[in-house]
This record gives structure tokens, C-alpha cells and sequence, in this order.
């Protein structure tokens, strides 16, 4: 079962949030994803439900929880600790 943190996101999560976190904001975030997510191809049907659900969630919190994501952290770590 994959780690989750206390927002209820896994790592596997809060790492590929990371890596289209370019802009540092949530909205950024959900726009940079929803901007990838029509380049994803049918054989890719794993990374659509990581997306849908990393957008998902990141419109369901507030800009202070998304903060306390602290997703510029977590591409310093290799196993989500």
C-alpha cells in the first residue's frame, strides 16, 4: 500500500506533482496538468487516473493546504521520507 501523508495523497502522488510544480501555486499546478493531460495516450492509462486524481484532489483543498504539501521537498527524497 503506497504512504500517504496526512492530506491523504500518496507519495507517488505528491511526487509527480512536484514535477509540474513549476509555478509554485495550486491553480498553477492544476493548469499545468490539465494543459499535459491531452498529450497522454491511450496506452498510458495509468498516468490519466494519476493525473485526474492529482487534479481532483488539488481542486478539493485550499492554497494553505496545498502549501503544506511542501512539494519542493519532496524530489529531495527517493522513498517518501
Amino acid at each position: 500500500m503506497a504512504k500517504l501523508t496526512d492530506a491523504g495523497i500518496s507519495f507517488d502522488e505528491q511526487e509527480f506533482m512536484a514535477l509540474y510544480n513549476a509555478s509554485g501555486t495550486r491553480q498553477g499546478l492544476i493548469d499545468a496538468l490539465e494543459e499535459m493531460r491531452p498529450h497522454i495516450s491511450a496506452d498510458e492509462a495509468e498516468l490519466k487516473v494519476l493525473t485526474d486524481s492529482c487534479i481532483e484532489q488539488l481542486t478539493a483543498m485550499t492554497d494553505a493546504e496545498y502549501l503544506n504539501l511542501n512539494l519542493d521537498s519532496v524530489l529531495d527524497h527517493d522513498d517518501g521520507t
